[in-house]
């Protein structure tokens, strides 16, 4: 008897363990190793970079579609309603787009300075929002106006490309306090204050006029109407002076919308310097890093500034300007001959690296490309924005954490906008 419960045990005994080794292997297979970023390969790393520029919404925020249209003379005909689809010019269409994972790409409302001397701003901000309106409506499977980051996120989760608009120089509000809540209700979500000159709002960074030594009596109530009606602050091309000003009196955080960095550009008042950078961190802002090669390296700046000075004065002494027809061949063989230095995408990161190191975190600073409104000198790695995934990459390969890339990709701008947003609510 003692012999069949020994049996019996010793049956029990193996069933047990080959349960558990069965259980064991199940377990095994069923929970794949997880690598961490450092485990992955180079191969992999891209592969994740791509996967993470899809999975989150990308916000750009600057690009001069709308104006490089413009001077195209674009027109919603039948003719020309593929531009915006798939062309060959230019840095931005919806299918390079898609292939970059951008989603939420600013369209720059532009106006010319010289429309401050000509008049006739206002109009040409309206036909410009017209462009971009008359887009959505020719593509409503593919782009749609938007004025909101919850309109963002609806949009992404149906695949159709945002087209949230800023205003880059606020010449088109003229001298009517009036004309702020105008544009904001025909969708302008963010308004860069003045652009190369001087205007009825502020200075500029690119004028030694100093016409008001910052902002005027009349910029400071646009600013603070900005606040009002829901309007981001936007203090890229303005003078050090105004920038100062407005973060004294801004109710809500600001943003430069296409702005880099002045420590790789000693002397360049247009990008921002390490105290400014600082302070518009500590009023929850973001820097937005633009991708021009002049606004990333001190040096190329100089070197392109030489050429242009050079061709400059052959076709001077040939009698001839820029848009001479006699002038393209002499321009072509000049550019050959001299070829251009660009910046990469490690230096764009180089950018990205002082900001968060300025103001110890990921949550102020984001991409303002400048696409389309930066000619010939966007860098190596980023030539148009079918490679954000580039940058995603090469900010991984540094340390950066999903979050962080998240956080640079859309968060920041998103908290910036909706807190501007909620103010604006609670003061109506």
């Amino acid at each position: 008897m003692k012999n069949i419960f020994f049996f019996l045990f010793i049956v029990l005994c193996v069933a047990c363990n080959t349960t558990k080794n069965m259980v064991e292997q199940v377990t095994t297979a069923e929970v794949p190793t997880v690598k961490t970023i450092d485990q992955m390969t180079d191969a992999e790393l891209k592969v994740y970079a791509d996967e993470l520029a899809h999975k989150y919404i990308i916000t750009d925020g600057h690009v001069d579609l709308p104006y490089r249209l413009r001077i195209k003379n674009f027109k919603l005909t039948k003719e020309f309603l593929g531009i915006p689809i798939e062309t060959a010019e230019g840095d931005f269409d919806y299918v390079r787009a898609k292939k970059g994972g951008l989603d939420a790409p600013f369209m720059s409302i532009y106006i010319p300075a010289s429309y401050q001397e000509t008049g006739g701003a206002k109009e040409f901000a309206d036909s410009l929002i017209d462009m971009v309106s008359g887009i959505a409506m020719a593509h409503p499977d593919k782009f749609a106006m938007t004025t909101s980051p919850e309109q963002v996120v609806h949009n992404f989760e149906k695949g159709i490309l945002s087209l949230p608009m800023g205003m880059e120089n606020g010449a088109p509000i003229e001298d009517d306090i009036n004309n702020v809540a105008y544009f904001h209700e025909r969708g302008i979500r963010y308004i860069t204050l003045t652009h190369s000159k001087d205007n009825l709002i502020c200075d500029s960074s690119y004028d030694t006029t100093r016409t008001w030594n910052g902002l005027s009596a009349f910029g400071r109530e646009v600013v603070l109407e900005m606040n009002r009606v829901g309007i981001m602050v936007d203090i890229s091309h303005v003078s050090d002076s105004t920038f100062y000003q407005v973060m004294e009196m801004t109710d809500v955080p600001c943003i430069a919308s296409h702005s880099s960095t002045r420590k790789y550009t000693p002397g360049f008042e247009r990008n921002m310097n390490d105290d400014m950078i600082k302070k518009l961190g500590e009023n929850d802002g973001v820097i937005q890093i633009n991708f021009g090669s002049t606004f990333l390296d001190g040096d190329i700046a100089k070197h392109r500034n030489e050429l242009r000075g050079k061709l400059g004065a052959l076709l001077e002494e040939k009698g001839l300007s820029y848009r001479d027809e006699a002038a393209k061949p002499i321009i072509e063989q000049f550019q050959k001959a001299n070829p251009a230095l660009f910046s990469d995408v490690e230096k764009v990161a180089d950018h990205i690296d002082h900001v968060v190191a300025l103001t110890g975190s990921t949550k102020h600073v984001g991409f303002g490309s400048d696409y389309d409104g930066v000619g010939d000198s966007l860098p190596t790695g980023l030539k148009d924005v079918s490679q954000f995934p580039n940058l995603i990459y090469t900010l991984l390969k540094r340390g950066y954490t999903e979050e962080d890339i998240a956080n640079i990709c859309y968060k920041n701008v998103f908290r910036v906008w909706s807190k501007v947003e909620a103010v604006a609510a609670a003061s109506k």
